[in-house]
């Protein structure tokens, strides 16, 4: 960021009540600074405010995004802010807070910094993805995590042929699969037994979820592949779901194709956190602070 931010965009959990007190706290923070305050439809509902703008338009009229949530709530979004290279700041008001490190305690600290420029961004690798039915783009979208695909309740197991550059790589029997960011590794991958990897190093991650043959295993490959997945099975229950946040059914024969998308997701840092300390604290990797240097 090379300028101070004079548009400020936010985009807010609604619920519980704190955080639409956090908001109108937040908005009339701002304007005693003289600075825009651009509020899609939504986020100025909860305040008694009227806006036309939707999340997009509220993101392309920014110089920056402050979003009030959890990770839950920026992966929404992710697919509307990605394209406007509009950097965000994510505060978490939820429970985990991988993405979102800036505290609710912090908030306006953090803004004190991203006002005065002393902040960092860091460009997240995204991926996107489009699902092909008969030849047939049928859904595409962008995420920051991961996409799944899994089984249903009444499902039993899915077979799926996986192609990395269009040559054969191996067919899954499971539960599922899951592909994913160096961001996301974090997230439902680390659950399946994936790697963690640290997000300035991008490449993918293909993790089976409760394969049949115990030999498949999670593989990274570079970031410039191209993933093409095709369900193989016959009459079951499948489902896409991208970042948690959307989902579709697939069917026998679909190809879903995957590959790093061209543009980031820019997350504003203005914790003094580091990677490691987040993963410390969040993942309770023994003592949360740094031993005294010898």
């Amino acid at each position: 960021m090379k300028h101070s931010p004079r548009r400020i965009g936010i985009f807010c959990k609604p619920s519980p009540v704190e955080n639409q007190v956090l908001l109108k706290k937040l908005v009339q923070w701002l304007r005693d600074k003289d600075l825009s305050v651009i509020l899609d439809t939504n986020a100025a509902k909860l305040i008694g405010e009227n806006s036309t703008n939707s999340v997009s338009e509220m993101a392309e009229k920014s110089d920056i995004v402050v979003v009030l949530g959890g990770d839950g709530t920026l992966l929404k979004l992710t697919h509307n802010v990605h394209k406007f290279n509009t950097p965000i700041l994510a505060v978490n008001l939820g429970n985990l807070g991988f993405l979102t490190d800036v505290p609710r305690s912090g908030l306006f600290d953090a803004l004190e910094k991203v006002l005065a420029v002393n902040c960092k961004i860091e460009n997240r690798m995204l991926l996107e993805a489009c699902l092909f039915r008969n030849g047939e783009k049928i859904a595409d979208y962008h995420v920051l995590n991961d996409l799944v695909i899994n089984k249903g309740a009444l499902a039993r197991i899915v077979d799926l042929e996986v192609r990395v550059d269009g040559q054969y790589m191996t067919s899954y029997r499971g539960d599922g699969l899951i592909v994913a960011t160096p961001t996301g590794s974090t997230a439902y991958s680390l659950s399946a037994g994936g790697p963690i990897i640290h997000p300035s190093i991008h490449n993918l991650i293909i993790n089976p979820i409760c394969p049949c043959a115990l030999t498949n295993r999670p593989i990274i490959i570079p970031d410039d592949s191209e993933i093409d997945i095709n369900l193989a099975t016959e009459k079951e229950d499948v489902r896409l779901t991208f970042d948690g946040q959307e989902s579709c059914q697939i069917q026998r024969g679909d190809i879903l194709k995957i590959k790093k998308a061209k543009t980031t997701l820019q997350l504003i840092r203005a914790s003094e956190k580091n990677y490691y300390q987040i993963l410390r604290e969040k993942l309770n990797w023994g003592s949360a602070t740094e031993p005294e240097s010898s």
